[in-house]
């Protein structure tokens, strides 16, 4: 990885629930000028549907949240191997898997990690990566 910000690869998560994983995989193809040079990582499902939306985009698929994608996102974290985490999530159903959810947004600020939970926050943060390009 370059030191110059315009050659900078952005390492991301991408988390969504059941019912944001459409609007995550629209959302993305929003911004894909950006994606586009992103090294991305995403748990299991939402992996899937971006790489068939987007085969184009450097996506690295993990294992599906509750069977530990969510786990494998918090290890990057800890390696401190991601630039930012975003993570769709669905405050009007219930999560079986609360537990990670959680888990995950604390080690996101334990280690000061960017992250965002909506899109109006997940802007900002494209936003500061395409400008840190120019």
């Amino acid at each position: 990885m370059s030191n110059s910000s315009s050659d900078k690869i952005y390492r991301v998560a991408l988390v969504a629930h059941d019912a944001q994983k459409s609007r995550l995989v629209d959302w993305v193809g929003e911004n894909q000028d950006v994606f586009a040079k992103a090294a991305i990582f995403s748990t299991g499902t939402t992996g899937g549907l971006l790489l068939t939306s987007y085969p184009d985009l450097a996506v690295t698929p993990l294992k599906s949240g509750p069977l530990g994608g969510d786990q494998q996102i918090g290890a990057l974290i800890c390696e401190e191997k991601l630039d930012a985490l975003i993570f769709f999530t669905d405050p009007l159903s219930p999560m079986p898997h609360d537990v990670d959810v959680k888990a995950l947004t604390r080690l996101a600020t334990v280690y000061d990690l960017p992250s965002a939970c909506s899109p109006s926050t997940a802007n900002l943060i494209v936003r500061a990566m395409r400008d840190a390009s120019l």
